[in-house]
């Protein structure tokens, strides 16, 4: 029972220091190592097993929208950057760069992608030349180089995996709906597959993508009142366009640009997981995307039968498509009970020799730590009704922590006064639009805008800063 109880203690609790307690998490349920290359982490098999069953589902979601997967150069030549002045400004503090090929001086620097726009505009302009060719609705799986000063396991490194999608359209408005539209795949992702709610809102002018027209975001708020942006929708208008060169014969036999979005999300989804979801004993994995939807624990495992028949049930709950494991390693049922709690695993299933006789076993959701015991003739419903107790759970929590640290002001001093009285969260103001009054909120209050909420409230008429009459409802936040 100590080396039970000392498991689970070396996982700093979070109302001690939050910042460790995610650290902790990340290298005690085996998700990451750290690497020789500084800001560089190892996604060990546990950690990209989440990432796999992430990319899975969001994977045959693109394609049932029509799009397909590509893979570009890791490279860009300085050239083609420079190409579109706004976004290489935007990225230039961030790049890596490439000079020397073996012992020669390259002749023109190569830049480590940060993002893909360059790339794909350059291949837009060599295979687009007619109406005909549009829409193209391009996918990218890959990781991208950004030289980050602080980095985090999964919120922020050097080098990252992510998706990133572009598409070219005959029309603004093709290329508009298909910007909201992944913005709603996205939220519906986060809500369905993650049990994350999110807001879904547009970037003020001030913080969107360079050298987009309008960015649109969800914003997540994580279990210590910080929002975490967790997925982006870009529409460029024809900027891109316009700088590559990209036109096209229209129906009209005239030559025209084409629009273009972009669109993504990253590993950074693991961080919101366990930022959401977890707690002191370590993580806890929404089931779509856990590694291991149910452990089986053998308890009193060296009587007859019992490893025979944790094996047989487990075969079934595989064969019904459950991703199961038997743990018959030598270690104490209790020892069992707190590693996989700390792993995450979001139903564990405990059986022995009177489970057996009764024909029962026990099933206990991680979540929230309830046990039912349910017939052996029943399981594979009972399992599958229990993980949907998980995800359903998990999705109430965290809806009900965002209500709990959700505040409506309507000046500075009530942001304050809020953000002092009940901690960090989602701060909900007006806003009459000037960038001047966006500064001086963050400068005074310490929250900054997270997004313009396509779903408007009128919470009053004037501005929270300089109360002149107000245009936007703008959720405001501390964020990672």
């Amino acid at each position: 029972m100590a080396e039970d109880k000392r498991l689970v203690e070396e996982i700093t609790p979070m109302s001690v220091d939050f910042a460790q307690w995610y650290t902790d998490i990340c290298l005690k349920a085996e998700l990451v190592d750290y690497s020789s290359v500084k800001g560089c982490l190892i996604i060990r098999p546990y950690g990209y097993a989440i990432w796999e069953h992430i990319q899975s589902i969001l994977d045959k979601r693109f394609k049932e929208l029509g799009h397909e997967n590509v893979y570009m150069p890791l490279f860009i030549p300085e050239s083609l950057l420079n190409k579109e002045k706004e976004h290489v400004e935007g990225f230039a503090p961030e790049v890596a760069w490439v000079t020397r090929g073996g012992s020669e001086e390259l002749t023109e620097p190569l830049c480590v992608r940060p993002t893909s726009e360059t790339l794909f505009c350059e291949h837009y302009a060599n295979i687009i030349k007619s109406w005909r060719d549009l829409p193209k609705l391009y996918n990218q799986w890959c990781s991208v180089v950004r030289w980050e000063k602080t980095t985090r396991p999964f919120l922020r490194s050097r080098e990252f995996l992510w998706q990133e999608g572009h598409t070219m359209h005959a029309t603004a408005e093709e290329a508009i709906e298909e910007t909201l539209r992944m913005l709603d795949v996205y939220a519906e992702f986060h809500e369905k597959s993650l049990a994350i709610p999110v807001i879904k809102g547009r970037k003020t002018d001030s913080d969107k993508f360079a050298g987009a027209e309008a960015t649109y975001a969800i914003e997540a708020l994580m279990h210590d009142g910080k929002s975490l942006q967790a997925g982006t929708s870009h529409y460029f208008g024809d900027g891109f366009a316009r700088a590559f060169g990209i036109q096209y014969s229209n129906k009209e036999n005239k030559l025209v640009y084409p629009y273009q979005t972009s669109w993504g999300v990253s590993t950074r989804m693991i961080g919101g997981i366990i930022m959401t979801h977890g707690d002191d004993s370590g993580l806890v994995l929404p089931p779509a995307v856990a590694p291991v939807q149910v452990i089986v624990i053998p308890v009193a495992q060296h009587k007859p039968g019992v490893i025979e028949k944790a094996t047989e049930i487990a075969g079934k709950l595989r064969d019904a498509g459950l991703r199961v494991k038997v743990d018959t390693s030598d270690n104490t049922a209790g020892w069992k009970f707190a590693e996989y709690e700390m792993k995450g695993v979001p139903v564990r299933l405990e059986i022995g020799p009177r489970d057996i006789e009764a024909n029962q076993c026990v099933l206990v959701t991680r979540h929230n730590r309830e046990k039912v015991t349910v017939s052996l003739d029943a399981l594979v419903e009972a399992a599958k009704e229990r993980l949907e107790v998980v995800h359903d759970g998990l999705y109430e929590k965290a809806l009900a922590n965002r209500k709990a640290h959700t505040y409506d002001c309507k000046t500075i001093d009530e942001i304050n006064e809020a953000l002092a009285a009940h901690g960090d969260g989602f701060v909900r103001a007006m806003w009459c639009g000037e960038e001047a009054c966006e500064d001086e909120v963050k400068a005074k209050s310490g929250v900054g805008s997270r997004c313009i909420p396509l779903e408007q409230e009128h919470l009053s008429d004037t501005c929270v800063c300089c109360g002149k009459p107000a245009n936007h409802l703008v959720v405001w936040a501390k964020a990672y």
